[in-house]
């Protein structure tokens, strides 16, 4: 993820930890009743999904680029006597080391170039367990609100493409969206969530 990037969202994060601003998003609302087992929450942003997952009774590993996010959830987590491992990595270089029971990765893999984004995709697929679920969602083509990308480090997915990626998997949620953003522009996401097969 550009600096950038990085930097439109550490302020962001700053207004919302200012604000105690913790609601899940809808793609985390759809997302928190399909997570099974084990949680990687890849660019976990404040951890509202993770804090929500643990609640639920999942151990979480949350990463992110943003120093501000990963501390502020590490606090709360600790806090709350909650399983949540929150740490800071650059997740361009990000590899699957191991596997886990889930995989989300909501709103990260359009913030690198379509190369990088495509690599990490594969590796989401490979860091999910057979038998568990990978949540990625993506702004795609159609969006019009540009502001939080770097021009030149950023990838808008065709709208079918998630799909595509785990056409071999069993679909469990399908969306695109139309989202409102400012100065009558538009943010289109794609949402999929998967269960790998056993075998």
């Amino acid at each position: 993820m550009s600096t950038l990037s990085v930097d439109f969202f550490a302020r962001q994060f700053e207004r919302q930890i200012d604000a105690a601003d913790y609601r899940l998003n809808p793609f985390e609302t759809w997302t928190l009743p399909h997570l099974v087992g084990r949680v990687l929450d890849l660019g976990c942003g404040l951890g509202n999904l993770s804090i929500a997952a643990a609640r639920a009774g999942h151990e979480v590993d949350a990463v992110d680029a943003c120093p501000n996010a990963v501390a502020d959830l590490a606090r709360r987590a600790q806090e709350l006597g909650l399983p949540v491992h929150a740490s800071e990595q650059d997740l361009g270089r990000w590899r699957a080391d191991r596997q886990w029971d889930s995989v989300v990765a909501i709103g990260l893999l359009m913030f690198f170039t379509c190369d990088d984004a495509r690599r990490i995709l594969g590796e989401i697929r490979r860091a999910v367990r057979p038998g568990g679920v990978a949540a990625v969602n993506v702004l795609v083509e159609g969006t019009t609100y540009m502001q939080m990308f770097d021009p030149l480090a950023h990838c808008l997915f065709p709208p079918q493409e998630l799909r595509a990626t785990f056409g071999d998997w069993t679909i469990l949620l399908e969306r695109i969206d139309d989202f409102p953003a400012p100065d009558a522009k538009v943010k289109r996401f794609a949402t999929v969530i998967a269960r790998r097969p056993l075998a």
